[in-house]
């Protein structure tokens, strides 16, 4: 990788670059204001962990990790939420560096675990994420209201 790419912690004035990602991950228009409120939660929770991919002119990507508690797990147990990578940058390994980020907290906190869901209709990303370390372990079930 020719790239110069810096890994820091999403900050108040990435939410721009971090709506853009989503809408563009999700295919869909977000509500900005109901966006913004949650973004602004999820950034101060000490639990999460937002980082964001750049280089010295643009934002490449970024990654939201949500850690908690949980019974059957005996421990605390993180899970990655979203992961964008600008469709330019893709196949750089910038993806690559976000998890390594992920792994260093990981270890450091003493997690038992890392999880991440990927929807069905993204087919491509179940290579990508066992490429990264991870294998598919659990079946996910949702009831949409």
């Amino acid at each position: 990788m020719n790239l110069k790419v810096n890994i820091r912690k999403v900050e108040n004035h990435d939410l721009d670059f971090v709506y853009k990602a989503i809408c563009e991950l999700e295919n869909e228009i977000l509500d900005f204001k109901m966006f913004e409120t949650i973004f602004n939660e999820n950034i101060s929770n000490p639990k999460n962990l937002y980082l964001i991919a750049e280089n010295e002119n643009e934002g490449l990507g970024f990654i939201s990790f949500h850690t908690q508690n949980l019974l059957h797990h005996c421990g605390l147990v993180g899970e990655i939420q979203e992961f964008f990578i600008h469709q330019k940058y893709r196949c750089q390994g910038v993806g690559r560096l976000l998890i390594n980020e992920i792994l260093d907290f990981a270890q450091k906190n003493n997690l038992k675990s890392i999880e991440v869901t990927t929807n069905k209709k993204r087919v491509e990303n179940v290579a990508i994420y066992e490429n990264l370390g991870f294998t598919l372990s659990h079946n996910k079930f949702t009831i949409y209201k």
